[in-house]
């Protein structure tokens, strides 16, 4: 199954990362934007998430399909870069506004890219 085809529209998904010391932050996220085979992406705030991820690039995420019972999937990442700017950062900022309003899509300053390290089912 290719990476794209994992994630319908309408589920919901978590990230988690852990700084330095091991100190673990849960996040809830949309679904990722999906550069290629091995990469994805997510629009980020300046909170705890990239916090962490720059003091350490390992990060999870867990994805609950918008289904009934439980079905999904859960990826180990580890981030490759992000970028302040450029055509994805404009379009999860218009994104983020249509959906949850003009102050999220504000908030929104980077666009940080995973390298996919691992796929397994939810369950």
């Amino acid at each position: 199954m290719k990476l794209a085809e994992l994630f319908p529209e309408g589920g919901r998904g978590v990230i988690g990362t852990a700084d330095a010391d091991g100190v673990v932050n849960m996040a809830v996220f949309a679904i990722p934007h999906v550069i290629d085979e091995e990469t994805v992406a997510w629009g980020f705030t300046e909170g705890r998430s990239i916090t962490n991820l720059r003091l350490n690039p390992h990060a999870s995420y867990l994805y609950l399909a918008p289904v009934r019972g439980y079905s999904g999937w859960r990826l180990t990442l580890t981030m490759t870069h992000e970028t302040g700017e450029g055509e994805l950062l404009q379009k999860i900022k218009e994104e983020a506004t249509r959906y949850s309003g003009t102050m999220a899509g504000a908030a929104v300053k980077q666009v940080v890219y995973f390298k996919v390290d691992e796929v397994r089912p939810l369950m």
